[in-house]
């Protein structure tokens, strides 16, 4: 098992990516690797041979940190001393919170942020327990069916990219969103962080998807007309 905690996510510090992964002495990735093919653990072995003189003894988790950056800056890789300055801040504010009302109340705000968002494109986001609601993706292709059907579906595939959508939001409410296709969503949809706005601006975003998804209705029944 590898364990990863973001304190850049929890403390909704994202650009400042902090985090520490921990990871059993004795184990499965170490063994895997042993077990490669010879032509494999020969590429590895050239990957970290300027690290050690016996890169096959090199433990997955100092791989990793390696890999970070590049491999040759190695000696550079890891926490600059104020994001460790600031992981420690994260800690010693998270041990002295012993009733969790921090996550509470954050969990609360991404909850409000989420429901903002969605309604206002014309959605009611089922409750799930197990959702986490950092981020959420957008399937404009399935917004255009529900509310249009298959033939405006077609039609925006046919007339537009799926990065219309999130320039026309950028331009006109100077609020960024990111396609999903990037992140191995769907090719129409757009994936926003609940962690970074106001609510306010979150009901902005949802209300600027639908609109714009209006105006290309609009755009595709006059053709037909």
């Amino acid at each position: 098992t590898l364990c990863v905690y973001s304190f850049s996510k929890y403390f909704g510090a994202t650009g400042w990516r902090n985090a520490v992964i921990a990871l059993h002495e004795f184990n499965l990735f170490d063994k895997l690797i042993a077990k490669l093919p010879k032509e494999k653990r020969e590429i590895l072995h050239r990957r970290y041979s300027t690290l050690t003189l016996e890169p096959e003894k090199l433990k997955f988790i100092d791989r990793m940190v390696a890999d970070s950056r590049q491999v040759a800056l190695n000696h550079t890789a890891g926490l600059s001393l104020p994001q460790q300055m600031q992981m420690g801040l994260f800690a010693a504010f998270a041990l002295l919170d012993k009733e969790n009302k921090y996550k509470q109340k954050m969990q609360e705000i991404i909850r409000r942020r989420l429901h903002a968002l969605w309604e206002n494109t014309g959605f009611t986001l089922t409750e799930d327990p197990l959702r986490v609601g950092y981020y959420t993706e957008i399937d404009m292709l399935v917004w255009a069916k529900k509310f249009y059907g298959d033939d405006f579906v077609e039609y925006l595939k046919r007339t537009y990219s799926p990065l219309n959508v999130v320039f026309r939001l950028a331009k006109e409410t100077s609020l960024v969103l990111l396609n999903g296709g990037g992140f191995d969503g769907p090719e129409w949809s757009v994936r926003a962080s609940l962690a970074n706005l106001d609510e306010k601006d979150y009901a902005t975003i949802g209300q600027g998807i639908k609109r714009i998804l209006d105006e290309y209705a609009k755009e595709f029944f006059k053709s037909r007309n």
